[in-house]
């Protein structure tokens, strides 16, 4: 049944929405846009490291992601604006990846692929890896849901409740490091945020609950994966970006449609 190219795509398209919707529902509740472009952008430095010691490429970025992911936190409010300081560190890895990648001799890498994705040449090992890594996302994040939603909502009240909101940040950076690990082979590393943040912000104008939020996110990513991707075929596009551009009409079309119902101001 896998051997058709368009249906791994398809599955592999599913599997990163799913992972996508939920976590990319926090990242818009907490503005988090700039903390998901600098895990995603380290992990081409990541990539590197992987190809440099012949180990998974899943693994390297993972490890990569996941130590921006810390160091991020860790360095959140330490004298820099949150902004400022995630800006500097998303385009400051970037950059190193992109040096260390062009150090990497005897190596033949399509660096395209690993920044807008390559989600035709998805093999049954990467969709195995892709669902294996949506599942812990959303059992991490389910286990989580009603403590890290307190923890957004207002941390003296979680402090109230019992709920330590850093632990709770940390099961975040967790969960969106595997999904960027996850997600490259789909939309690579420049459009993963895009991936996790369109569809989340599509679903806001139609929940009225945030599990409501999470579910049409989910709806509306796996629509723009099997959309896109019908739509590359047809017009000989690239997969990955052209998926973004069909979650970026849907939230258009939500926005527009939530404007209309709110009247003139």
């Amino acid at each position: 049944m896998l051997d058709d190219f368009m249906l791994r795509a398809m599955l592999a398209g599913i599997g990163v929405a799913i992972a996508a919707a939920p976590l990319g529902s926090f990242v818009v509740w907490r503005r988090m846009a700039y903390f998901g472009d600098a895990t995603a952008h380290a992990a081409i430095l990541g990539i590197a490291l992987s190809l440099a010691l012949s180990i998974s490429i899943f693994a390297g970025a993972l490890a990569a992601a996941l130590a921006m992911a810390l160091a991020a936190s860790a360095l959140t409010g330490r004298g820099h604006a949150m902004d400022t300081l995630l800006g500097v560190l998303a385009h400051s890895a970037l950059a190193a990846g992109l040096v260390a990648v062009s150090f990497l001799s005897g190596v033949r890498i399509d660096l395209m692929a690993y920044l807008f994705g390559d989600i035709l040449a998805v093999t049954t090992g990467d969709l195995a890896v892709i669902w294996a890594g949506a599942a812990l996302v959303v059992a991490l994040v389910g286990w989580r849901w009603s403590a890290l939603l307190t923890a957004t909502l207002n941390e003296d009240l979680a402090h109230a409740s019992g709920i330590d909101p850093r632990r709770e940040r940390l099961i975040l950076t967790l969960a969106l490091a595997v999904t960027v690990a996850v997600a490259i082979k789909v939309v690579g590393v420049l459009l993963i945020t895009a991936l996790l943040i369109l569809p989340a912000a599509a679903a806001r104008p139609l929940a009225r609950t945030p599990e409501g939020m999470a579910l049409a996110a989910a709806a509306i990513g796996i629509a723009s994966a099997a959309a896109g991707l019908r739509l590359a075929y047809r017009l000989d596009s690239p997969a990955g970006p052209t998926i973004v551009c069909v979650a970026a009409l849907a939230f258009a079309a939500t926005a527009l449609a939530a404007a209309l119902r709110r009247g003139p101001e």
